[in-house]
């Protein structure tokens, strides 16, 4: 299955990223600009439970290079359940993948999915570059997107995104020109990138081990059946891990937190102003 490398997948995955959320990279080089050298805390993927493309088909290849499943999350509000996976080299960065539980969601959006999902090639699955192989199924029409998104906007994102990079995320530890979270969001904020503020622009605590925040997903235009219409993309997020009562740092997430950081793709934050996909 895995013919490339690690090394391959990563920087593939980074190059699709940047590609359509711009913004990631002019913020790479504000910061390596002020001689930061980044290191990325973690990768996240989105999919459905339908067992052809659920997590554990997504993460077959990351296996297949050293990865380890470690925590489980629930996100009983938008019906999801997650896992990640760490790499027994530290320095490649934490696999975070979510998928939409279709049983929990309406019967119309359950058939949609199933839909697009039926024009997916079993082969496709089975490639060692799945996780970046974007959106496998014909585009669909405008007012379909508006219905996904209306009732479960994770799973609008997947309709017009499918299978690569939803976030990056800068290790703020790695960071010498930010002590805190707070520095960073205003550096950022000064450089005019919005940030989200759902749940306020940091989630989580020291006493949680992990600090997050994230800017809102840049806005993509996507050339839909029926047009070309602008929709919210990826986002770049920042994350702060601290030590555990044995020294180490916290290497897990927040679930409470993490709900909140979903939110980066609310398209009500989506503006003309777009990238193409």
């Amino acid at each position: 299955m895995a013919k490339g490398t690690l090394e391959e997948l990563l920087q593939r995955l980074w190059n699709d990223y940047a590609s359509i959320n711009t913004q990631a990279g002019g913020i790479y080089n504000l910061l390596t600009g002020k001689g930061e050298k980044i290191i990325n805390d973690h990768i996240a993927f989105r999919t459905f439970n339908i067992p052809k493309i659920n997590i554990d088909v997504l993460s077959k290849t990351f296996f297949k290079f050293g990865y380890k499943p470690k925590g489980e999350y629930t996100f009983p509000e938008k019906k999801l359940f997650a896992r990640h996976f760490e790499h027994k080299d530290e320095n490649n960065p934490k696999i975070f993948i979510s998928e939409l539980k279709l049983e929990e969601c309406s019967k119309d959006l359950q058939k949609t999915i199933n839909q697009l999902v039926d024009q997916v090639p079993d082969e496709a699955t089975q490639k060692w570059d799945f996780s970046i192989s974007g959106v496998p199924w014909r585009a669909i029409p405008w007012d379909m997107y508006v219905k996904l998104k209306d009732e479960s906007e994770y799973a609008g994102w997947m309709s017009v995104f499918g299978f690569r990079a939803n976030h990056f995320t800068v290790l703020l530890n790695s960071l010498k020109t930010s002590k805190s979270l707070e520095e960073l969001n205003a550096f950022l904020k000064q450089n005019g990138f919005s940030l989200n503020s759902s749940g306020g622009e940091i989630k989580g605590s020291p006493a949680d081990f992990l600090e997050q925040s994230s800017t809102m997903a840049h806005p993509v235009q996507i050339r839909f059946a029926d047009g070309e219409k602008v929709v919210p993309g990826c986002y770049y997020e920042f994350a702060k891990r601290y030590p555990l009562p044995n020294g180490k740092l916290f290497q897990g997430f927040v679930a409470k937190s993490a709900d909140k950081i979903f939110e980066s793709t609310d398209n009500k934050n989506a503006t003309p102003k777009a990238s193409k996909k």
